[in-house]
């Protein structure tokens, strides 16, 4: 197992105890034999190469005859995933842990939290992990550090995984062919490790707000601590009963201050803004290399609808992830009425500066980003 610890932080989290506890809590991937799994990792890789071409071409982000910066692509199972993750969440916390690890002292439970801190933590950490691990399909990991096991970018970040058993698990689930689900997937994904290789100044603007909103947190560390048992309970079924608070407050919407909530409002325009642009482009290039995209793309709608079970969707609210869903949906229609009023060229204005950026009251209401971006700048 890759070593993830390391001085300053590790008093808050045991970071090799919460990627052991992952896991072993993930559940197991779907039955596929060593030949059909060999396949599907190969599989992936092509599409991923495939993809790169179809996205750029699709965006057209990336002059012709200019290479951006080069990311690998990973191909991972949940276990890979995990230990990525946990690499990737001790560099971007390191700040907040670091400013809850000087307040423990100086709290009424910083005794109880020193007795039982890094260990318990690192378990609560590792059972999220754990269901999340069985859920992601990919990821670009934008301040990915690099470990043994799973390289990064050279200049400083990033690669893109791709997870094979749940890319497996949910095609199977669907009931959709196979080859053209996972083209489908390598789109989006691709669509995103685009996004920040076209856009150089993007990875320095996003760590610069995310550092921004960690250094407001105000937060008493043990109410961290309770937030995490809370949803390593609801995993587990242990919750204590009559505590059934689904409408309860997310990790994030804690540890907000008034200069937080400016900050997060941002970070959610931005947000929504990259995963629209992701779902647009997959629904963009699919129907050219896609056979069955609207298949795909209907069952794969109704599956994010429903969601899954009343667990499922608690901790979905305990950690912001409802949030997410949100995003897909008001992002794509962002990008769709842009592109449909000023075409793709004038979309792309939108990764010329931070200032370029949508707010997220024109993440609402798009037409208002064209008055503001457009109209001014051709005045």
């Amino acid at each position: 197992m890759t070593r993830i610890g390391g001085a300053g932080t590790s008093g808050m989290v045991d970071w090799n105890l919460a990627v052991a506890t992952a896991t072993r809590f993930v559940r197991p991937g779907p039955d596929v034999s060593r030949d059909e799994a060999r396949a599907v990792v190969a599989e992936l890789r092509r599409h991923a190469k495939a993809a790169e071409e179809h996205v750029r071409a699709f965006t057209r982000m990336i002059p012709e005859g200019h290479e951006p910066e080069d990311t690998p692509v990973l191909v991972v199972d949940r276990a890979g995933w995990v230990k990525a993750n946990v690499a990737g969440f001790r560099e971007v916390l390191r700040p907040l842990l670091e400013k809850m690890q000087e307040r423990r002292g100086n709290t009424p439970g910083g005794a109880v939290l020193g007795a039982v801190g890094g260990k318990v933590t690192g378990v609560e950490l590792g059972m999220l992990l754990s269901f999340l691990a069985s859920r992601v399909l990919g990821q670009y990991e934008t301040f990915a550090p690099a470990t043994r096991d799973l390289p990064a970018s050279e200049t400083g970040g990033g690669r893109l995984l791709l997870v094979a058993p749940n890319i497996v698990h949910v095609e199977r689930e669907l009931g959709v062919d196979p080859h053209d689900f996972r083209l489908w997937v390598c789109l989006h994904e691709e669509t995103h490790r685009t996004q920040f290789t076209a856009v150089p100044w993007l990875r320095d603007h996003l760590e610069g707000e995310i550092q921004s909103f960690l250094e407001q947190t105000e937060v008493d560390p043990m109410t961290v601590l309770e937030r995490l048992r809370e949803a390593a309970q609801s995993l587990t079924g242990n919750k204590p009963e009559g505590d059934e608070d689904e409408g309860g407050r997310s990790i994030v919407e804690l540890v907000q201050t008034p200069a937080q909530r400016e900050i997060l409002g941002r970070l959610t325009a931005v947000m929504s803004l990259l995963e629209g642009h992701a779902d647009y482009v997959m629904d963009g290039v699919g129907p050219q290399v896609v056979p069955s995209v609207n298949e795909i793309r209907e069952k794969f709608q109704q599956r994010r609808a429903k969601g899954a079970s009343r667990l499922d969707q608690a901790l979905r609210k305990l950690l912001g992830l409802d949030a997410k869903l949100r995003q897909y949906r008001d992002g794509e229609r962002f990008v769709r009425a842009v592109v449909e009023e000023v075409g793709m060229d004038g979309f792309n204005r939108v990764w010329t500066s931070p200032n370029t950026l949508p707010t997220k009251a024109e993440i609402a209401k798009p037409a208002d980003w064209v008055a503001r971006v457009h109209r001014k700048a051709d005045s």
